[in-house]
Order: C-alpha cells, then structure tokens, then sequence
C-alpha cells in the first residue's frame, strides 16, 4: 500500500493561503534541500482542484526549472467533484475520498502533495494522510486561511525536527495512534 505525505509552507500562526506574498526571504539552499527529499521519493503527485488549476496553468510545456523537470512526467492526481477532466498529460481526476483510498491501495509508492489546503485537512480528517511536513517560517502573517481550519482534534506524533539558517522549523509529522 501506498503512502501520502505533504508538504506545507506555513508560518507560526499556521497561516499557508499565501506563501507566495511572505515565504520567499526563507527559502534558502537548505530548504530546497529538504523539499528535494520529500519531492525525491514521490512516485506521483496529488492535488486539490485550486492548486491543479493554477498549476495546470503555468507548468506543461514550462522547462524553466528542475520542478517542471519534476512535475510534469510524473503521474498525477486532482481530487475534485467539479473538474470533468485535466488538460495536463498524465493527470487523472479523482473524484472521493473513497478514490484517494483505492489509489493508496494500488500505489506502492510515496504519493507526494503541496499545497492543497482543503485536501490535506480531508485527507488527515479521513485518515488517509500518512505524514506531514511542515516548513514553518518565522512570521506571523494573521488574516490568511490557516491548514488547521476546520481540522477536529488531530493528534499528531512527531518524527523528526530541524532548525534551518534561516529559522524555518522543518518538521515532520505522522498521525498519532489514537487508543
């Protein structure tokens, strides 16, 4: 079985709509170094709607960078009810929870995600998210959705923690076994 892990950019308030306007003066050669480990051992990619959009937008037929170099042959997967189908070779559309579950279940690999806020906290409410990595920055931005809105109570256990040079808590997450 498969394995889902994502990876968030947030601050210390938990805000993570918007890290385009505050996470750029953190991003530092050690912080692409712990994103290269996560994208590193995704054999596909999973995304919420928003994020396919956007993405789907910019990144086929871009070769600017190694992250197209990333995302674009891999095999990836929008969780959404309204997309009928993706324009971007190598996307399937996944329509519920019980078709993330199915993926899972076929996968033999890491399943890999950023961003996505809504679908991180359905996959963690649904038990199906296996670990979460946090870039925390060290700013407080207020006013942006936060990835814990509308999460109940998640206990979370904690599997390993480093301080980057720029102050950025990179963290990793499991769910914790609830007795």
């Amino acid at each position: 079985m498969g394995r889902i892990a994502a990876a968030l950019f947030t601050t210390v308030d938990g805000s993570a709509e918007r890290p385009d306007l505050w996470h750029g003066p953190y991003f530092d050669e050690a912080m692409g170094k712990a994103m290269d480990r996560h994208l590193g051992r995704c054999e596909s990619y999973l995304m919420g709607r928003v994020l396919h959009d956007q993405w789907a937008e910019y990144w086929p037929g871009n070769d600017s960078d190694e992250f197209a170099e990333f995302i674009n042959p891999i095999p990836k997967f929008v969780l959404s009810t309204t997309l009928e189908r993706s324009g971007w070779a190598g996307t399937a559309v996944l329509r519920s929870l019980d078709d993330v579950r199915t993926l899972k279940e076929r996968t033999e690999g890491t399943i890999g995600m950023s961003g996505s806020l809504s679908t991180v906290r359905s996959l963690l409410a649904a038990g199906l998210l296996d670990e979460l990595v946090l870039l925390v920055d060290p700013v407080v931005v207020s006013g942006e959705r936060r990835w814990t809105d509308e999460l109940d109570r998640t206990p979370l256990e904690l599997v390993s923690s480093e301080a980057l040079p720029t102050g950025v808590l990179h963290v990793v997450y499991r769910p914790a076994a609830q007795g």
